[in-house]
């Protein structure tokens, strides 16, 4: 028997925009907690305008924000935050990722809504923190990749270049969905309901660990290494004979003596001292990757996969995303679900982690501001006064 999201009973309010904050609450809604997406009247969330890719909705918007109530409220407006206030009043978790300073100036800052709700767990994702010289900086992705040295460390030895997806976003909105669920967990056991605060710069440091302790204790920086390995060889992309590439990587010795020998057909290269040693084989890697896509020259990619597999050599294809979509693993494992929309059934994916015997709550893409009248109701408004509200372009 499937139980219900293990977070059935947990309101959540977010007013947010863009990716991390919404990526944070949209975890929190596939575990079973009602998330009540605040958004600005006629306008919404600015990532529902950021492209047209699914059916005429926004690709982003479609990625994070399913099963949210979207309630559009100008909190600029007195009225606006009298009815952000009476939702807090009875929610668990109060979520923002505003521009620095913003839910303060409208008097929805972390310590005044402590002391007003002390059920209310709150959590701020901002771009540098609230303290230091960057804290009223405004930070968007791309830019803590480069504050952060991400963006140093990635491309080709001719051109640094960007992660190809939000990591900085992602990374704080992963942080944001832990520290929320241990702060619930924590009030559990002590009462107490704490706030939770993440940026963008400390997620992303976080996963600049190997490459800022070396840099911190050896002075060098990674060498940028297009889709090579920066410190383990080989361990990156090669040519098979029929134009594709595989990828594999050899993690110890043992392992690339039996590449040399079961792989390549050449079990001397593995006491060749040009390779016997991963130091060795970095610095000769011209060298050895001269050998290895000599030795795959004629065979297809396909085949060269099914050797690597057959002695126990990891590897895998360099596939595009359209191949990603299509991939087998998805389909066999039943990955891919259908949701609602504005513009009807979008295929989406299941979360990473699975529960055993709970089933993921996936609902459908808000419109903007589709459920205002129905959460104005549940407070207490009859629909005189949400025309009222709405005339007066507060919701």
């Amino acid at each position: 028997m499937t139980a219900p999201g293990v977070l059935a009973g947990i309101t959540v309010v977010s007013v947010e925009h863009a990716v991390a904050g919404p990526f944070a609450t949209r975890q929190l809604a596939d575990l079973g907690a009602r998330v009540i997406k605040i958004e600005r009247p006629g306008r919404g969330d600015f990532a529902r305008g950021y492209d047209t890719d699914v059916r005429g909705l926004s690709s982003h918007f479609v990625w994070l924000n399913r099963t949210k109530e979207s309630l559009t409220l100008d909190l600029s407006r007195p009225a606006g935050r009298q009815v952000a206030h009476q939702l807090l009043a009875g929610a668990d978790v109060f979520v923002q990722n505003l521009a620095p300073g913003a839910t303060g100036r409208l008097g929805l800052g972390a310590e005044e809504l402590g002391e007003r709700y002390p059920r209310l767990v709150r959590c701020d994702i901002s771009g540098y923190g609230p303290t230091g010289p960057y804290r009223d900086k405004k930070a968007y992705d791309l830019l803590i990749q480069g504050e952060t040295g991400l963006v140093s460390i990635t491309g080709s030895p001719d051109a640094p270049a960007r992660a190809g997806i939000a990591v900085a976003d992602i990374a704080a909105g992963m942080y944001a969905f832990a520290g929320i669920l241990t702060a619930l967990f924590d009030r559990e056991r002590t009462g107490v309901a704490r706030q939770v605060e993440v940026s963008l710069f400390d997620a992303l440091g976080e996963w600049m660990g190997f490459p800022a302790y070396r840099a911190a204790y050896t002075g060098r920086e990674l060498e940028r290494t297009g889709a090579r390995h920066p410190a383990i060889q080989p361990y990156g992309p090669f040519r098979a004979g029929d134009g594709r590439t595989v990828q594999l990587g050899i993690q110890n010795e043992r392992e690339f003596g039996r590449f040399c020998a079961e792989v390549l057909g050449r079990p001397e290269l593995a006491t060749d001292p040009r390779f016997a040693s991963n130091e060795a084989r970095y610095e000769h890697l011209a060298e050895l990757t001269a050998v290895i896509e000599g030795a795959f020259a004629g065979l297809t990619a396909e085949a060269v996969e099914a050797r690597l597999d057959a002695v126990g050599i990891a590897n895998a294809s360099l596939n595009s995303v359209a191949d990603f979509v299509a991939h087998p693993q998805l389909s066999a494992r039943g990955r891919w679900r259908e949701v609602d929309s504005p513009a009807g059934p979008v295929r989406v994916l299941l979360p990473p982690a699975t529960l055993s015997g709970v089933e993921a709550v996936l609902g459908p893409i808000p419109d903007l501001g589709e459920h205002t009248d129905a959460v104005l109701a549940e407070l207490g408004y009859d629909q005189a006064a949400v025309t009222a509200l709405r005339a007066d372009g507060v919701v």
